[in-house]
């Protein structure tokens, strides 16, 4: 009887430390050998990569010009309005940690909307909207947290940016010259809009001007939820990330 006794602390801790072993290692396994990479930060690589693809969005117009037409459009004046068009994307990006172990949680649509007014080289106006209620990641349980507590996207369905401060763009470059830029505008999250500096980074590319950058976020400042949830914790902020195609 005595030895039995014994032998219960043993037996004890041995399966608690199995329970902290699988609750370590599970997370480990399924962050880092079963579940799919983060996708990658959206630059202009995303858009050359499907270059000649006919996918089409709203507010595109046709497919991407052969290498004359690009460099002919591409020495043209840029005077005038400019409407998002095919390859355009934004969504969010969160760091998350799932019982000890990080990772990205990042959702996207194509579903962006928005214009831009030039005149001369200077940028009078512009804005762009996403649809939230499109927003997608490779987890469906995640997806219906964001469309529901979160972001609640049955009464704030759009998230919206509109430039408050004109942009000079300065001398015309050259097709595919990526250029830095300051956008001074409003971002509107969650039914609440604030002034905020946007580093993006623009381009001519043949008919078209491109333009990628990210919005970092509070989540506080917009009074949306923090999306921690049991087991999965996140920071208080993420980024809003996007990569507008503009055709004219």
């Amino acid at each position: 009887m005595t030895t039995k006794r014994r032998k219960w602390p043993w037996i004890l801790g041995g399966v608690v430390l199995l329970i902290v072993v699988a609750a370590v290692a599970v997370p480990f396994i399924y962050i880092h050998f079963i579940q799919a990479d983060p996708k990658p930060a959206l630059t202009f690589e995303n858009i050359d990569a499907n270059a000649g693809t006919t996918t089409m969005v709203a507010g595109a117009t046709t497919d991407p010009p052969t290498t004359a037409a690009a460099s002919a459009a591409a020495s043209d004046s840029i005077d005038g309005t400019w409407n998002v068009a095919t390859g355009s994307q934004a969504g969010y990006r969160v760091k998350e940690v799932l019982f000890g172990q990080s990772t990205d949680a990042v959702g996207r649509t194509s579903a962006v909307t928005g214009s831009l007014a030039i005149s001369g080289t200077t940028v009078t106006d512009g804005s762009f909207t996403v649809d939230l209620t499109k927003v997608t990641s490779d987890e469906s349980k995640r997806d219906d947290q964001f469309q529901g507590r979160i972001m609640n996207t049955s009464q704030f369905p759009n998230a919206t940016f509109k430039l408050t401060k004109p942009i000079d763009l300065g001398s015309l470059p050259a097709n595919k010259t990526e250029l830095p830029y300051t956008a001074t505008g409003e971002l509107t999250l969650h039914g609440v809009t604030k002034q905020v500096d946007v580093a993006i980074t623009a381009r001519r590319n043949g008919a078209n001007i491109e333009v990628s950058g990210t919005i970092p976020v509070v989540f506080a400042d917009y009074q949306i939820n923090n999306p921690s949830t049991a087991g999965v914790t996140t920071q208080d902020n993420g980024v809003v990330e996007f990569l507008l195609v503009f055709s004219k």
